[in-house]
């Protein structure tokens, strides 16, 4: 994207995705243009073929953990239930570089791009209520003030959850700034 402007949250969503032959925004838009939800088995599939490899790799590692998979939203998730944060990492950076090993390991084996969801330990959820309450705060501040509110720097899985709340509450949000700093900017 060469424009800071998100006119739609769900644009956003290329950035959760790793880079593949073809460009993302081209990628994307076909996606979107042929209205085709990905079918359930594929997905399916998807999730078991990361579970597998995460099974693996908590295996190498003689670490614990069970490992549940389901559909949602258009999407495979991954969910490791595990003691410990060791996983996620200072600010989830663990979970994401597991996470997009996990979609390179989809890839290879189903010549598909994977927009899988992993969560470890619960860490997204929480992360999610977290960013929820934010937002929320943010929202009412603007409608307050007529300001546009400025958050912290977040990933792309963080602005999107924002993007998506700011949207439901009738307001407009965009992301500004560029990895590792980027973060949604609010307007009245």
């Amino acid at each position: 994207m060469t424009d800071n402007t998100i006119a739609n949250p769900q644009d956003e969503t290329a950035e959760l995705e790793p880079a593949v032959s073809a460009p993302v925004e081209e990628t994307a838009a076909a996606e979107e243009s042929s209205g085709d939800e990905r079918p359930a088995s594929r997905l399916e599939t998807e999730g078991d073929i990361a579970a597998d490899y995460l099974e693996e790799l908590l295996d190498i590692a003689d670490l614990d953990g069970d490992i549940d998979t389901y559909v949602e939203g258009g999407r495979a998730h991954v969910s490791i239930v595990t003691e410990g944060d060791q996983l996620v990492g200072k600010n989830g950076e663990v979970l994401d570089a597991l996470q997009e090993l996990a979609r390179l390991v989809v890839m290879t084996e189903t010549d598909h791009r994977s927009r899988l969801m992993l969560d470890i330990a619960g860490h997204r959820e929480r992360r999610r209520v977290e960013l929820a309450a934010l937002a929320q705060d943010a929202i009412a501040e603007v409608k307050q003030t007529g300001a546009p509110a400025r958050l912290a720097p977040m990933n792309p899985f963080e602005r999107k959850i924002v993007h998506d709340i700011v949207a439901s509450a009738g307001l407009v949000s965009e992301s500004e700034g560029v990895e590792p700093n980027r973060r949604v900017v609010i307007q009245p």
